[in-house]
C-alpha cells in the first residue's frame, strides 16, 4: 500500500499497468531510463557545481516558514499535485522543504502580478482556502477527506471553480493565479533535483564536460536506451485528463491514450 496516502481512507495510489491492471511495483528510479544515473557524471563536474547537486540530495532544508499545520496540509496537497507513489519512499524527492526554503529566505522569480500578494502570504491565504473549503463542503478538515474528495476539492481550483467556503479569500486573491504558483514551485523544485534528472535521462550540468555528439540525435557515450514507462493514473482520480480531454489537446483519437511519466 501506499505510504503517501491520506485522509480516510487506505487505498493503494500507485499507477498502474493499463494491460494487466495491476498497480507498478515501487522504484528507486521510475521513469525512461532505467539504470541511468546522472551522478554517474560527478567526476567531470567542477568542485562547486558538485557540491551544489550534491547537496540536494543530502541535506534536505528544515522547515523554517511554514507552520506544522501548515506542513502536513501542503504535502497532502503536493501529493496529489506531482504524486511519487512510484517510488520508493526512500527516492522520494522533498518538495515542501525546498519551497519552505524559498519562502523563508524571501526568494522570488523576479516578479509578482499586480492582484497577488508576496508569495508566502499568498501560500497561507491559499491554504487556509482549501481548508475552510473542506469544512464548508465536506464537514470535516482537509486531512480527513478521503483521498477522492481531496482530489476533488483539488480539482475545483485547478478549474476556478472553487467550491463553497473561500469566497472571501478568491476576491482578494486570484484563484488561478494561486495554482499556477503552487504548481509551478512544485514542478521546478521536482526537476532540479538528480533523482527527477535520473528520470528523464539528464546528464546535469554540461560544464565542463560538454557534448560531443551533436548531430543526428547519436547518444553520448555516458546515455542509456530510452524505454517506454507508461502507466494509468490511479482509479479513483479525478485531476488526471479524460481521453477526450488529451484527444483535443494533441488532435490524435480518444483510443489508446494513456499516461507516460
Amino acid at each position: 500500500m501506499s505510504s503517501t496516502s491520506s485522509g480516510r481512507d487506505s487505498v493503494d495510489r500507485r499507477p498502474y499497468d493499463a494491460k494487466s491492471g495491476a498497480p507498478l511495483p515501487q522504484r528507486e528510479q521510475p521513469g525512461y531510463y532505467p539504470g541511468f544515473s546522472t551522478l554517474g557524471q560527478k567526476r567531470f563536474w567542477d568542485e562547486a557545481t558538485r557540491q551544489k547537486v550534491l547537496d540536494r540530495v543530502h541535506n534536505v532544508p528544515p522547515i523554517r516558514f511554514f507552520l506544522p499545520a501548515e506542513v502536513a496540509l501542503l504535502e497532502t496537497v503536493v501529493a496529489h499535485l506531482l504524486p511519487q507513489d512510484d517510488r520508493m519512499p526512500s527516492r522520494r524527492i522533498p518538495i515542501v522543504p525546498t519551497i519552505d526554503k524559498r519562502l523563508h529566505e524571501g526568494r522570488t522569480p523576479g516578479y509578482r502580478f499586480a492582484k497577488m500578494p508576496p508569495d508566502g502570504d499568498a501560500y497561507r491565504i491559499g491554504l487556509s482556502a482549501i481548508e475552510h473549503m473542506a469544512k464548508k463542503s465536506y464537514g470535516r478538515a482537509f486531512g480527513e477527506l478521503t483521498w477522492r474528495e481531496q482530489d476533488e476539492l483539488l480539482k475545483s481550483i485547478h478549474d476556478a471553480k472553487p467550491k463553497p467556503g473561500a469566497e472571501s479569500v478568491w476576491e482578494k486573491m486570484p484563484i488561478h493565479r494561486f495554482w499556477a504558483l503552487l504548481m509551478q514551485d512544485c514542478v521546478e523544485v521536482y526537476y532540479a533535483h538528480p533523482w527527477a534528472w535520473d528520470e528523464i535521462g539528464f546528464g546535469g550540468p554540461a560544464y565542463p564536460r560538454g557534448y560531443m555528439r551533436l548531430e543526428h540525435g547519436e547518444p553520448e557515450p555516458w546515455e542509456v536506451d530510452e524505454r517506454r514507462y507508461e502507466w494509468e493514473a490511479s482509479r479513483d482520480s479525478v485531476s488526471d485528463p479524460s481521453e477526450n480531454e488529451i484527444a483535443s489537446h494533441d488532435g490524435h483519437p480518444p483510443a489508446g491514450q494513456g499516461g507516460t511519466h
